[in-house]
């Protein structure tokens, strides 16, 4: 009877893994954002434009989903070169020591009908910390012209940037150490 039940964990197990498909992010519509407060006043932002991402499903609601996602510091854009190459520098982000950020799913819970919260660990400026961002479905269809199924996600959270030992020494009333993420992306089943 044991060795039944241990056979039968293991087919339910490699058939959960047979049947997961892999999402692949669609870079052409796909946005990865930020936004802060300046001199507690005015909200600024910017995106990272060359990003990269992976996520993971079994079952066609995405409730039992992982991620991994990167951004590549060097690729920041606020709209102003001058502060995009100041935020590059050790003051801020340290791209040269610190190319990329990344994020890899632990956890991924639906919590609604199209809303999940999804936990994972995010590297940033060298630092790991665990962060919860709120992730909405936008929803599914097929591609009309690569004919392949697609996925579009909403993802909001906010972390601490001092956390992250991101210019620790810059006050908050200069810039903000709450930063907001969002992130609009887009994904194609491969």
């Amino acid at each position: 009877m044991k060795k039944a039940i241990i056979i039968a964990s293991l087919l339910i197990s490699s058939a959960a893994t047979t049947f997961a498909q892999t999402w692949s992010v669609d870079k052409a519509h796909s946005r990865v954002g930020f936004n802060f407060t300046h001199l507690q006043i005015a909200q600024l932002g910017g995106t990272f434009n060359s990003i990269d991402g992976k996520l993971t499903s079994a079952k066609p609601d995405f409730s039992d989903a992982s991620v991994e996602f990167s951004a590549d510091i060097n690729s920041i854009s606020t709209g102003s070169e001058q502060r995009d190459n100041h935020l590059k520098t050790a003051d801020f982000f340290d791209a040269e020591k610190f190319p990329k950020l990344t994020f890899k799913s632990t956890s991924w819970k639906k919590v609604a009908d199209k809303k999940y919260k999804v936990t994972g660990d995010l590297t940033m400026h060298g630092v790991t910390k665990p962060v919860t961002l709120d992730v909405v479905l936008g929803g599914v269809g097929t591609h009309p012209q690569t004919k392949k199924p697609i996925a579009g996600f909403k993802i909001t959270g906010t972390i601490n940037r001092k956390d992250f030992g991101v210019s620790p020494a810059t006050p908050s009333i200069m810039v903000s150490d709450d930063v907001n993420l969002d992130a609009a992306t887009e994904f194609s089943k491969d």
